[in-house]
């Protein structure tokens, strides 16, 4: 079935995408509370979309402290909202299969 993207087949990345598709940018610790990722399985979940350029990534700083922000990419969202499109087409056909 089309539109299903392999990239968003792993639970932390689509919950990353799915949290970040809901804003315009949010900082790592957030995203990482919101989507009950580790702070190394958010890592590495980020660094995935971001070499497929699905997610930005912003580094700066709040007073002293270090900050890293998170945003999807126009091609994320795009991704993103096909997968969940082919994802409730599927359920559909297979609401449609059951008896009843």
């Amino acid at each position: 079935m089309s539109g299903f993207d392999e990239l968003l087949a792993t639970l932390p990345r689509l919950k990353v995408a799915a949290f970040l598709s809901g804003c315009e940018q949010a900082d790592f610790t957030t995203v990482a509370e919101a989507c009950e990722l580790s702070r190394p399985t958010l890592s590495k979940t980020v660094v995935t979309l971001e070499e497929a350029g699905y997610v930005r990534v912003r580094k700066g700083h709040v007073g002293r402290r270090p900050r890293t922000w998170l945003s999807l990419t126009e091609e994320g969202t795009a991704a993103f909202d096909g997968h969940m499109s082919a994802v409730r087409l599927l359920a559909e056909h297979a609401a449609q299969d059951l008896p009843g």
